[in-house]
């Protein structure tokens, strides 16, 4: 269960970061001086607000069961991981052979550092 909590945590927080993206994304606008109302209209910037809350309270659930030398790199590194994948695929961004060798050794290493607790 602790891996779960951790595991939808990294999904909320990735899924967040998505979306505050396509929420900068033309032609979505955020306000302005000009225009202060704009961000009313921009969901995808609520909703991704709204699951960095929901990401924050998963981490917090898991630090109740998990040590926070554990918790906090995988969480983070998952999320890492999760966007530089993400960023590929629906944004088309460069995924180069040095991005895959960094998420390996990152990886490796959270791997490592949790390996006495599983």
């Amino acid at each position: 269960m602790k891996w779960l909590i951790l595991l939808l945590g990294i999904a909320a927080n990735a899924s967040a970061s998505v979306l505050v993206k396509i929420a900068m994304t033309p032609p979505r606008r955020f306000p302005t001086l000009t225009e202060p109302m704009a961000a009313l209209s921009n969901w995808p910037f609520w909703l991704g607000l709204g699951l960095y809350g929901a990401a924050f309270l998963l981490y917090a659930a898991a630090l109740a069961r998990l040590p926070l030398n554990v918790a906090h790199p995988v969480l983070t590194s998952g999320a890492v991981a999760t966007v530089a994948l993400l960023s590929a695929v629906i944004f088309r961004e460069p995924f180069h052979w040095t991005t895959i060798t960094g998420l390996v050794l990152v990886m490796a290493g959270v791997a490592l550092i949790t390996l006495r607790i599983a």
